[in-house]
């Protein structure tokens, strides 16, 4: 006998009778007739292939078999009430895990307001986030590693994912030196930067993105200077070693001594920023609720 045939409504109807002692009895509870009732107990005879109750005049009793399946039944409709409870859960978002990956800049502000917001709400969801560059997280999220990726055009001039959401676009800022001759200005012309050195990640794409920009304002960048992170970079820039683009997004975050941030006058590069959903989580409830917090706040970020 396979599990499956162990027919859920069959196995209720079962302790209903063993209980009350009646299949009229167990009928009016359970919503059946009586005829109903002892179809279904001899259906699950059939599928058990003994008989399950002694049949008398004043009732019914259960047999040895039927006495060897009580317990089993009661503990598997317990088990499935369970999981309908915990689905239920899920649905409500009462419980549950969002799995979120995010570009290391939209850790800044934009991922920590959102998911300050949607804890808020949801105290009974667990986030696990990780930070990773756009091609990285792409092919986690089409593995099935994660819900949502927050993905950016920082490297390249678009996006391939199947369902992406636009969240916000972003102006890229120039970072210069506080003693800088262009410091004092509101809005800095790129090839007014020409003969300076650019600090950049050493990643070909990175490197790419900065010298499209850079020859669409009419030179192309020097880059002696090849560092990822943040802190590394804007430490350089402050002691007059280069300069590097910012993105908005992280402005505020990456305000230190020594460095102005400025925007470009004109020809100003741009990324947009969008969230990328799994195909497997487009019906999630956690994905659908941060989805929602996420607009909300990159809306209050746009500038």
């Amino acid at each position: 006998m396979r599990a499956e045939a162990l027919d859920p409504v069959l196995l209720r109807t079962f302790v209903a009778v063993a209980d009350l002692g009646s299949f009229t009895a167990a009928a009016t509870a359970e919503g059946y007739t009586q005829s109903a009732v002892s179809r279904q107990i001899a259906s699950l005879e059939d599928v058990c292939g003994v008989e399950l109750f002694v049949r008398g005049a004043r009732g019914v009793r259960p047999t040895p078999a039927g006495e060897f399946l009580l317990p089993h039944a009661r503990a598997l409709l317990d088990r499935l009430a369970d999981t309908v409870r915990a689905l239920d859960g899920l649905r409500r978002l009462d419980t549950g895990t969002l799995r979120l990956g995010a570009f290391p800049t939209a850790n800044a502000a934009l991922v920590p307001r959102a998911l300050a917001r949607f804890r808020a709400r949801h105290p009974g969801v667990r986030p696990l986030l990780r930070e990773g560059t756009t091609e990285r997280l792409l092919p986690m999220l089409d593995a099935g590693d994660l819900d949502i990726a927050l993905v950016s055009t920082y490297k390249h001039p678009s996006v391939d994912a199947e369902h992406l959401v636009t969240l916000l676009e972003e102006a890229l800022l120039v970072a210069l030196p506080a003693g800088h001759r262009l410091a004092g200005l509101d809005r800095v012309p790129l090839d007014e930067l020409a003969d300076e050195a650019w600090i950049v990640a050493d990643d070909p794409a990175a490197i790419a993105a900065l010298r499209t920009r850079c020859e669409a304002a009419g030179f192309a960048p020097e880059t002696p200077l090849r560092v990822a992170e943040w802190i590394s970079k804007l430490g350089l820039v402050a002691e007059g070693f280069g300069v590097t683009l910012v993105p908005a997004l992280a402005a505020s975050a990456l305000a230190r001594d020594g460095v102005v941030l400025r925007a470009v006058a004109s020809g100003r590069p741009r990324r947009r920023v969008y969230a990328a959903v799994g195909r497997h989580a487009r019906r999630s409830p956690a994905v659908t609720a941060f989805l929602a917090e996420l607009r909300d706040v990159a809306g209050n970020l746009r500038p």
